[in-house]
């Protein structure tokens, strides 16, 4: 009995800290940093070991799991004050330190050995975090039906190897904490199903052009020419080709060494020109103010503007850059049209099946309530038609049907978003004239200077015919070039292409 302790011997300070620990919160928060700690290493070896990235395993190695083990420790502190509070009476709030005390200076330095790695540990979790959501894995994956319609044009895209961020957000402090503010945002949209379909364009909060794609691509090296080979299947029984060469002037050039021309004379090389625009998606341009080299001005009004001149004069003007034409630099839908022409030219529909370069853009601009419906649609369309139409074609070409049949759902997967309501037709794609007004917002005789100089829609400014073929037949009668309509259209200089050719199912 002499060994026993008695009742009223003091309690080690490291004993009667373990005993603080003895509570159902503290408890439950050394359960959760447990089990939280162990998935933390469990999801950042899954993502260390991966051959693809997941941002599943990133969002959860990174972003949650570490929340629930910080929370884990939170309730762990927050049980032993209570209990504190409850087991000591004291009117000293704050705990006696004695590091000459050999257990309480155990339990310090193991504490400060503790918060450091916990520190540095979370540091690197932080910044790891910070990279992931700096990801293309987290911006176009992680919420599928959001996102799919832009994750997909992406990876088809010729930026599909530069990051969602390095143009979305680029650099410096203030883009980034703007980009995070309003991801913040999204997030709650995506968790609550309140984001809009389609998901809009931001055509009016983009960072300017000169920060982003001129990081790459820079406009005092543009220069000369670019042949353009364009191919297009007709709507008849043999899919006939036609083939159109041009030589494309993108021009461009430095002030120093020569004068800009060219497509690239509209960028802001030495030129400056500033546009006001009747419409949210800047479709409708009714005024133009150019500022040549030596510093002369010319203002441009269009002649059937909804917009007055004193509208005008109060409006916010845009200055052109790069994206007011590549507008769909990366997150291009190609037109139905145009995806089966690229089909049939690579050899993936055989371009000898009857009609179906008509019969394949018919199924694909159907109406289709899920991308589900479209692929039972296109799977039963296409091979019912040869069935009833060319029954013989149906026995002997089964298997030129079924790749077509895969071919063509492909495409739709490629071009048409049911769940986002989004398809070719969503965003205009002001590059070039076929489909969009694009060039003929400003370039389409209308828009007239005060001393009647009008902006010309004369083809030869940005091209030059070459050569113009259908089938086998050259459609070149003089030796310098002109555009040979299919159909007599009359004055060409009167019609825009894209008052028919939608892209769907018209020529």
């Amino acid at each position: 009995m002499d060994n026993e302790k008695s009742p009223t011997t003091p309690v080690e300070p490291w004993h009667r800290s373990r005993m603080l620990m003895r509570n159902p919160v503290s408890l439950a928060g050394v359960a959760l940093a447990i089990v939280s700690l162990a998935n933390i290493f469990l999801f950042v070896l899954i993502d260390a070991i991966a051959v693809k990235a997941s941002p599943y395993i990133g969002i959860l190695a990174y972003m949650v799991s570490p929340a629930f083990l910080t929370f884990g420790l939170l309730l762990m502190l927050a049980g032993v004050l209570l209990e504190r509070r409850k087991k000591v009476v004291s009117t000293e709030f704050y705990p006696r330190i004695d590091l000459n005390d050999r257990a309480q200076r155990s339990a310090v330095f193991s504490f400060v050995t503790f918060l450091v790695v916990f520190v540095m540990v979370s540091i690197a979790g932080s910044y790891k975090a910070y990279e992931f959501t700096e990801s293309v894995s987290f911006c176009g994956q992680l919420c599928h039906t959001v996102m799919s319609p832009e994750y997909t044009a992406y990876q088809l895209s010729p930026h599909a190897r530069v990051a969602c961020a390095e143009c979305h957000v680029g650099a410096g402090a203030t883009w980034f904490v703007k980009s995070k503010l309003s991801g913040s945002r999204q997030v709650f949209a995506a968790l609550f199903n309140t984001f809009p379909r389609p998901i809009p364009t931001p055509v009016h909060n983009l960072r300017p052009a000169q920060e982003t794609c001129e990081q790459c691509h820079w406009p005092k090296k543009f220069y000369g020419g670019q042949l353009k080979v364009f191919t297009h299947y007709a709507n008849d029984e043999k899919n006939t080709m036609r083939q159109i060469r041009m030589i494309i002037k993108t021009g461009g050039g430095d002030p120093a060494t020569g004068a800009p021309e060219g497509i690239h004379w509209h960028m802001n090389i030495g030129n400056k020109i500033e546009y006001v625009a009747a419409d949210e998606k800047r479709q409708i341009v009714s005024y133009i103010h150019v500022e040549d080299l030596q510093g002369r001005v010319t203002d441009y009004y269009a002649k059937d503007s909804t917009l007055s001149k004193d509208q005008i004069a109060k409006a916010p003007r845009h200055r052109m850059d790069c994206v007011d034409c590549h507008n769909r630099p990366t997150h291009i839908y190609v037109p139905p049209d145009q995806a089966v022409d690229q089909s049939l030219l690579a050899r993936r529909l055989d371009v000898t099946l009857p009609f179906i370069k008509q019969e394949a853009v018919t199924v694909l601009t159907a109406t289709y309530a899920t991308t589900d419906a479209a692929m039972q649609g296109i799977a039963s369309g296409v091979p019912s038609y040869y069935e009833s139409k060319y029954p013989d074609v149906a026995k002997t070409k089964q298997l030129e049907i079924r790749n077509a049949v895969t071919e063509v759902q492909q495409i739709f997967k490629r071009t048409t978003f049911p769940e986002m309501k989004l398809n070719w037709q969503t965003h205009s794609n002001n590059l070039g004239h076929f489909y969009y007004n694009g060039c003929f917002r400003c370039h389409d005789g209308q828009h007239v200077s005060a001393d009647g100089r009008v902006i010309s829609k004369d083809c030869t400014q940005c091209h030059t015919l070459m050569s113009e073929t259908e089938g086998t037949t050259s459609l070149a009668a003089t030796a310098v070039p002109s555009f040979q309509h299919p159909v007599d259209l009359g004055d060409l200089t009167q019609v825009n292409c894209s008052d028919c050719h939608s892209g769907g199912s018209g020529p």
